[in-house]
């Protein structure tokens, strides 16, 4: 339905309604006004004869009311006149709005005709357009469809024709298959029999030829492989040895560093003896009070103006010789002011820690690192390995390995990175179980390091396989700073035993009539039978003893071993 008869219905009912609501209001009116005069009349019936006064006005108000009465009549009859005029015209209004609307929808049926029309005609056109295409495509297909029929009959024949040559190839194979297995029964027996003729003449079975023509090759193998290994190791020292050399003396040549100086055992001088007895306290309190405090052993013995402090932690160790000093230099020692100092040198020594740690990473060239390692690279001061400083040992490897780097055109900043941090797990070794290698890896990893640098921390002492060139220069680079001479210092008794191994691991060998340690160590010269050894086996002898070395030993740097073979004629003029 149209929106004009929507209006029309309603404005028929708005009227409708007011007609209705005009109509109550009257009618309520006269109901009221009969109900006020039989009021009245039961009052004037009553009350005659008290309310005459009343009856004047009772008129007066039956007047008005009455005139109300007329003017509600007046105003209905408008009402209603008003209604059904408005009645017509929503009529008339009515009747234009539905002679419009047709009008519209015929006009709109019309346009829509022609629509459809013009729609249905441009789909026949098209689907006459497809139609004729898909009969196209019909007879394309047939005409493909025909063509491979075609080709197929003639694969078909062809296929037959391999079939009819392989039947016949196959009848030829079974005759030369027969001929072949005959052959082959002939060559068995022909076999057969020289090898009995064979074992007649020679007196030999079949395994005692074989067994000693086994014995005959590999003899001759292991020596064609000596002589090969020469060849190849001599090539290689050609090239690589010298370009090895050149690369390491160059690094250790820009490195100048420092001898060892660094001690296992704090010592404190004091002013006097008399010190002594001061520190011990009364019946001892302050020297266990200092003890329980600090976690240092403090050893006082008859060594004048001088005592002792033993700790495994050196950054506990130097808590307690700083504690105590400061302590001798005030003069007051008891418990309480024990304790005092303690908290005291214990920041200083952190404070140094990180200063040091800082200054390293600055002498490196290292920014972007976590903070907790800059702790353990701080607690590295106080930390000594065979008498050299950890954290000044690592400083050195990072710049020789960062030059080996810079030889070699590799990335520089990884190397050295990796380099300064390999013994980063030394810090924590009296703390946690393990190879400070694989410890210092777990905590690299744990701080967010590259994999490449954890790696080389990991396998610079070969508990892991290194693979990569990180890890082969953080080896080479940590052998430089430790193997050279004056960095690091080992006791007389391990020094002695490590000789006598290497000799032990040399004279053992068959045909070794001399051995003899050169260098501390370094060099041993292996003197050999003539008679016994050749050439070859002088050579495969050199590297059995290098590879026993290796094996068994624990050195720092490289032993280099030397095969002397010597031959010597005599001959007596009489």
């Amino acid at each position: 339905m149209a929106p004009q008869y929507w209006v029309l219905v309603v404005a028929i009912v708005v009227l409708a309604v007011s007609v209705i609501v005009g109509l109550t209001l009257g009618a309520r009116a006269l109901r009221q006004l009969r109900t006020e005069r039989q009021d009245a009349h039961d009052r004037q019936e009553q009350e005659v004869g008290v309310a005459q006064a009343k009856v004047a006005d009772a008129n007066a108000k039956a007047a008005s009311v009455r005139a109300e009465a007329a003017a509600a009549k007046a105003e209905a009859a408008a009402a209603r006149a008003e209604a059904r005029r408005v009645l017509e015209n929503a009529h008339s209004e009515a009747d234009t709005i539905l002679e419009h609307a047709h009008r519209q929808a015929e006009a709109d049926a019309e346009q829509l005709r022609t629509a459809a029309r013009r729609s249905g005609e441009r789909e026949i056109a098209l689907l006459n357009a497809t139609v004729k295409e898909q009969a196209a495509e019909v007879e394309r297909r047939a005409a493909r469809i025909d063509e491979r029929e075609r080709l197929h009959s003639e694969e078909v024949e062809r296929l037959v024709e391999r079939e009819r040559r392989l039947a016949t190839l196959e009848s030829e194979l079974a005759r030369r298959e027969a001929a072949l297995a005959d052959r082959e029964a002939e060559l068995t027996r022909a076999d057969e029999n020289k090898r009995r003729e064979l074992e007649r003449i020679a007196g030999l079975t079949v395994e005692t030829a074989k067994t000693e023509l086994i014995e005959s090759i590999e003899g001759q193998a292991k020596r064609e492989a000596a002589i090969l290994i020469r060849d190849i190791e001599q090539d290689a020292r050609n090239t690589a040895d010298t370009r090895a050399r050149h690369i390491v003396v160059d690094a250790i040549q820009r490195i100048a560093s420092e001898q060892t100086a660094e001690s296992v055992v704090s010592v404190l001088h004091l002013p006097s003896d008399e010190m002594k007895g001061r520190i011990i306290g009364r019946e001892g309190r302050n020297i266990r009070a200092f003890e329980s405090t600090t976690g240092v052993n403090l050893i006082i013995d008859d060594t004048p103006e001088a005592v002792l402090l033993s700790c495994f932690d050196p950054v506990r160790r130097e808590v307690g010789r700083l504690t105590l000093e400061k302590l001798v230099l005030d003069g007051r020692i008891h418990p309480h002011r024990i304790e005092e100092v303690f908290d005291s040198a214990k920041n200083e020594v952190e404070r140094l820690c990180d200063r040091a740690a800082e200054e390293a990473l600055v002498d490196v060239g290292i920014t972007d690192i976590h903070p907790e390692l800059v702790k353990l690279l701080g607690r590295l001061r106080y930390r000594t390995s065979y008498g050299q400083n950890v954290l000044k040992h690592l400083v050195e490897t990072a710049h020789i390995a960062g030059i080996m780097a810079a030889e070699l055109r590799l990335d520089a900043k990884t190397i050295k990175r990796a380099a300064f941090l390999h013994d980063i797990g030394k810090a924590l070794t009296h703390e946690v179980e393990g190879s400070h290698a694989l410890i210092g890896a777990d905590v690299a990893r744990k701080y967010g390091e590259h994999e490449d640098v954890v790696h080389a921390i990991e396998a610079h002492h070969n508990e892991v396989p290194p693979q990569t060139i990180e890890a082969v220069l953080t080896q080479a680079s940590d052998a430089c700073s430790g193997g050279r001479p004056g960095a690091r210092r080992e006791s007389l008794e391990a020094y002695v035993k490590r000789l006598e191994r290497i000799e032990e691991i040399a004279g053992g060998k068959v045909g070794v009539e001399k051995v003899f340690a050169m260098q501390a160590g370094r060099e041993i010269r292996v003197m050999v039978r003539p008679d016994d050894i050749d050439d070859i086996g002088a050579a495969v002898l050199a590297r059995d003893v290098a590879k026993q070395i290796e094996e068994e030993l624990t050195y720092p740097g490289q032993i280099r071993v030397t095969v002397v073979r010597e031959s010597r004629v005599t001959e007596l003029a009489r």
